[in-house]
């Protein structure tokens, strides 16, 4: 069985598709250029695991995605106290690239707009670092959280740099203030090379995961951002990130997200899931139009809202295995001596939950993959159980994307087996029509009976089964 999760994300792509508003950011020559006809979506699990769909190897310049991280290295090397007595925290309700400081302070409102990502590049290193010792430590950290060496995209880095007076400015007025210690111009040009970094939907997500594992790559498992920096980047995403339609943002989407003027969008749900989509198109405020739309039918067909506390814990899968030993009255059925695959589920189901779900059952059941020894080692099982015994409760996506494995598995050939004495599952037998329904019982010994006969008994290593 393969993961319904891209066919799903394939769908989220077309549905964003058909919306032609928006147009590439103008203002910078390269992306102007761009091929408005790329998109691409990318899901990362805080495990490592990863998804996506569309033009997920085409690359684009991070952009002001970049701040978010930038502003974590800015914490780690000059320290939060420091941090804050030069960037605010406030979203400024003004477009990312005004000219305006705090009043009294003199601080640039926040981190997400130019003034306080120019002001947090500043602090890379040291107040005495060159542009090129702030560019490598960049570069560096972005190509660690990626898991894949970036580089520095020349060309858009130069077209920016030809009409940065507006950034230039803004340094010198932050120069002026004493916000920044450093000549403005180098400080404006590594933070121009910052947002000039190539990355694809894919780094993104893992970059975004890596915010929602509490600064531990998910892959590498490498602790990369400390986890009281990972709480204040993802506080500021959250009522920053997405400029003066942040407010928008968190009552529709609710991640903390970022986004980019060449497309690009991050959002990171804390513990669960790593966002990202892309498409060059922007709105006037500097989103991308398609991601926007992307990001939202995915918050709101997962359940990916921060603010829906409806379902409070975490599921556990559990994997085990059992041979079926014949009973007395019948001794010879087919099934006698053959293995039965039991996938157990615990807790509050939602998204991530039903996803390990899938994850397990395409592993066991799936195609021998050599990169993964011991995949695909139960093909022949004669029956698969699926036990909700444990489940306090299923999420609407959670639902869908279990019905949808347990469809698969049916248009396999496979016998499938629902331990689910709640019916939290609630599979709706009369709306299923032609498809075949799953074998549903109340406990182990019923699905002992339904798979190898009355009175066989079953030899597992899991003494719950």
């Amino acid at each position: 069985m393969q993961s319904p999760i891209p066919d799903y994300l394939k769908i989220v792509l077309d549905n964003a598709r058909s919306i032609e508003d928006g147009k590439p950011a103008s203002y910078i020559e390269t992306l102007a250029k761009a091929d408005t006809s790329k998109m691409a979506v990318a899901l990362a699990m805080v495990d490592g695991t990863m998804y996506s769909s569309g033009d997920d190897q085409v690359e684009f310049s991070i952009q002001s995605i970049s701040k978010a991280f930038v502003y974590a290295i800015a914490i780690e090397d000059a320290g939060l106290k420091r941090v804050l007595e030069k960037i605010g925290v406030e979203p400024s309700g003004d477009a990312f690239n005004q000219l305006s400081l705090e009043r009294g302070s003199n601080r640039p409102m926040n981190p997400m707009i130019n003034a306080g990502a120019i002001t947090a590049h500043s602090l890379v290193v040291s107040p005495n670092a060159t542009a090129e010792q702030r560019t490598e430590r960049i570069l560096n950290a972005l190509s660690r959280l990626a898991g894949r060496q970036l580089h520095v995209d020349e060309e858009v880095y130069e077209a920016e740099l030809r009409d940065a007076h507006r950034n230039m400015g803004i340094g010198h007025m932050l120069k002026a203030a004493g916000i920044i210690t450093c000549d403005p111009r180098e400080a404006v040009k590594g933070y121009i090379r910052q947002c000039a970094i190539n990355v694809n939907v894919r780094d993104l997500a893992m970059m975004a995961a890596t915010l929602c594992n509490a600064g531990r790559h998910p892959v590498t498992g490498e602790d990369i951002i400390p986890q009281t920096s990972v709480r204040q980047v993802l506080s500021i995403m959250t009522t920053c990130g997405m400029y003066d339609a942040a407010g928008d943002w968190v009552s529709r989407v609710g991640i903390p997200a970022k986004s980019g003027v060449a497309g690009g969008i991050i959002g990171a749900l804390p513990g669960q899931v790593g966002i990202a989509a892309f498409s060059p198109k922007l709105d006037d405020r500097g989103n991308s139009v398609r991601g926007v739309a992307i990001c939202e039918q995915l918050s709101r067909d997962m359940g990916l809202h921060m603010m829906d506390v409806s379902q409070i814990s975490r599921a556990t899968v559990r994997t085990s295995v059992a041979t079926i030993l014949p009973g007395e009255n019948q001794p010879h059925h087919p099934n006698c001596q053959r293995e039965v695959l039991i996938f157990s589920l615990r807790g509050a189901v939602r998204f991530a939950g039903s996803e390990r779900l899938t994850r397990a059952i395409a592993r066991e059941l799936g195609p021998p993959n050599p990169d993964d020894p011991g995949s695909g080692s139960y093909r022949d099982a004669c029956a698969v159980v699926l036990s909700f015994r444990e489940v306090y409760s299923f999420s609407g996506i959670a639902r869908r994307i279990i019905h949808e494995d347990i469809k698969r598995l049916l248009a396999d050939k496979k016998s499938v087996v629902v331990i689910d004495p709640s019916e939290v599952l609630e599979w709706d037998l009369d709306s299923k029509g032609k498809n075949q329904p799953p074998y549903v019982v109340a406990n182990e010994a019923e699905a002992r009976d339904y798979i190898g006969g009355i009175g066989c008994q079953a030899v597992s290593k899991d003494d719950n089964w």
